[in-house]
């Protein structure tokens, strides 16, 4: 039987393939990679080798313990200190000597709080052009405990892409609260305090059902079941699909 032409080239490219890995493994794999894992073991001695430069927060709070504890119960609990003064071991070394920074141009604080509908929904974002313009943050906001001095009326402030889409859309004319119950708190405090949202098609059939003179409507008995609304139609941007 006579063995077809692929077949002895296709070897030949394999045999190349596995030889080249071989020299690879030989080569240019680190001596230890594999050793204690999927990684290079003596990574572990080179980087505890290079000098330290973060002191962690458990050292800005022995000394800063009034700041600390604002900050243990505010919007900023989960960010590290030296997220915004950089690192400070050498502070903690010498703290007379050694001042860490401690950022107060409006140019910081956007770095996490600019408009981006890539960040979070109901996170805090403001657009830099209009919010209080060239006025530094930390002249109305402590960054230690960073509540709004005054709570925004304006659900945009936080939802900023959900309000863009409402504002072009056939829900345009609807407060928020008309689909949705916020209690004052949730301006105060809006990841513990959420606002309610509909659970179930009759909410939707309230506007969608009843006859409102150019409102579009639909039979609940037949329409889309057994789905509710929004698995269809985005409410924030309701247009038919």
């Amino acid at each position: 039987m006579r063995v077809p032409q692929q077949v002895p080239r296709l070897a030949a490219v394999f045999a190349v393939a596995i030889v080249g890995l071989i020299v690879a493994r030989v080569l240019l794999v680190p001596a230890t990679f594999g050793d204690i894992g999927h990684y290079r073991a003596a990574a572990i001695d080179s980087i505890a080798a290079r000098e330290m430069q973060y002191a962690g927060h458990q050292e800005c709070s022995m000394c800063h313990r009034p700041i600390a504890d604002r900050r243990a119960t505010s919007n900023h609990r989960t960010v590290a200190c030296e997220v915004c003064h950089g690192p400070a071991a050498e502070h903690a070394a010498a703290p007379l000597d050694v001042k860490p920074d401690a950022p107060r141009d409006r140019g910081f604080c956007p770095l996490c709080h600019s408009y981006d509908p890539s960040r979070p929904t109901g996170f805090p974002q403001i657009d830099t052009v209009t919010h209080n313009a060239r006025v530094p943050c930390i002249g109305c906001h402590d960054p230690h405990a960073p509540e709004p001095p005054i709570p925004p009326t304006s659900c945009g402030a936080c939802h900023g892409q959900i309000a863009s889409q409402k504002l072009v859309s056939h829900h345009a004319g609807l407060d928020c609260t008309t689909c949705h119950e916020a209690p004052e708190q949730h301006r105060l405090t809006p990841r513990q305090v959420r606002p309610t949202k509909p659970v179930d098609r009759s909410f939707c059939g309230t506007c969608h059902a009843v006859g409102i003179p150019d409102v579009p409507q639909i039979d609940l008995r037949d329409h889309g079941q057994p789905y509710v609304c929004w698995q269809c139609h985005y409410p924030h941007r309701p247009e038919a699909r």
